[in-house]
C-alpha cells in the first residue's frame, strides 16, 4: 500500500542545543513524506532496498544496559568537548553494535568502544528479504517514552464511543497544519481515535503561548482558542512544556504535527481524518 501524503511544518528557529544535538538533528532522516516541509529531500531519499525492508526488533531479549559501553561513550564525548547524558546502551543482534538512549537526543547506534555514533536505518541483507533492524528499536524507544508521560501533563481529546486507537501528537499553536489537524478533531474522535497532545513550540516566540495553554484552568478550551489564532493568556505556572520539547528531541521530532501511535510508530504529520484512521488501524 502506498504511503499517504503527510504534511508537517518544520522548525523555523531551533531553540538552543548542544553541539552534538545540533549535529544529530541536522543529520536526522525522518521517514515521512512532507508536504510543505523544508526537509522534503530527506523524506524522499530512501532507496528501494530501504523501502522494501521488513521490520525486525534486534535488541537481545535477555540483554540489559551495558554500563561499560555507556561509560566509554560518555568519556569519548567528554574528550570531544561534548556534555551529554547517556542513559543506556543495549546490545543488538549485530556483533559489537549497541542501541543508545540519551537525554534530549534521538536514539542511535554505537560500537563497543563508544567511539562512533551511527544514525539512520541499518538494513540487514542475506536472507530472503532485506530487514530494517533499526525501525523496531526506534518505535520501542518511542513507545516506552510516550507511555511514561503522565496523562495529566497532556491535553487529551477522547474518542467518542469505543476507543479504537490512541495517538500522541506533538503540536504547536502557531502551526498551520496543526490547526488543520485540530479542525478535524470532532471527525477524528468520532472515528474512535483518542488524541493526546504534547507541546512542541517550533520557535522561542511560541513558547509563552504553549505554556499559557498548559497553565489554563481549562486546557482544552485554551487549546481550541489557540488553534483558531486567539491570543491565549494565563498566569504562569509549573508546566511540562520544556519536558515535552526535550522528549520530542529525544524521539527525533523536528516538525509539527508529529503523530505517533501507542506502539511508538511515527505515522507522520497532518493526515485527513479518514486517512489517519486508516494509518492507525481505526477503520
Amino acid at each position: 500500500m502506498p504511503f499517504p501524503t503527510i504534511k508537517n511544518t518544520t522548525l523555523r528557529n531551533p531553540l538552543s542545543r548542544t553541539v552534538l544535538s545540533r549535529f544529530m538533528m541536522s543529520a536526522l532522516l525522518v521517514g515521512i513524506a512532507a508536504g510543505c516541509s523544508n526537509n522534503a529531500a530527506d523524506a524522499t531519499s530512501n532507496t528501494s532496498v530501504v523501502n522494501a525492508a521488513q521490520t525486525k526488533a534486534t535488541t537481545k531479549p535477555s540483554a540489559g544496559n551495558d554500563t561499560t559501553v555507556v561509560k566509554a561513550l560518555q568519556a569519548n564525548l567528554k574528550s570531544s568537548g561534548i556534555e551529554e547524558t547517556i542513559v543506556s546502551a543495549v546490545p543488538t543482534d549485530m556483533d559489537g553494535i549497541y542501541w543508545v538512549t540519551a537525554e534530549g537526543l534521538p536514539s542511535f547506534f554505537t560500537d563497543k568502544a563508544g567511539k562512533h555514533i551511527i544514525q539512520g536505518q541499518i538494513i540487514a541483507v542475506g536472507d530472503a528479504a532485506p530487514v530494517d533492524i533499526s525501525a523496531a528499536l526506534v518505535a520501542t524507544t518511542a513507545q516506552e517514552a510516550l507511555k511514561a508521560v503522565d496523562k495529566k501533563d497532556m491535553v487529551i481529546y477522547p474518542a467518542k464511543g469505543e476507543t479504537k486507537a490512541v495517538i500522541y501528537a506533538f503540536t504547536d499553536a502557531d502551526c498551520g497544519y496543526c490547526r488543520k489537524l485540530h479542525s478535524e478533531m470532532d471527525d477524528i474522535n468520532a472515528r474512535g481515535i483518542e488524541v493526546r497532545y504534547l507541546a512542541w513550540p517550533r520557535s522561542q516566540e511560541s513558547v509563552p503561548k504553549m505554556e499559557a495553554i498548559w497553565c489554563s484552568q481549562d486546557r482544552k478550551a485554551a487549546m481550541d482558542q489557540a488553534k483558531i489564532g486567539a491570543n491565549v493568556q494565563a498566569p504562569s505556572c509549573t508546566n511540562p512544556v520544556q519536558e515535552h520539547m526535550a522528549l520530542g528531541s529525544r524521539l527525533g521530532v523536528r516538525g509539527t504535527p508529529a503523530v505517533f501511535t501507542e506502539t511508538g510508530q511515527q505515522v507522520g504529520g497532518y493526515l485527513p481524518a479518514a486517512e489517519l484512521a486508516q494509518a492507525v488501524g481505526a477503520n
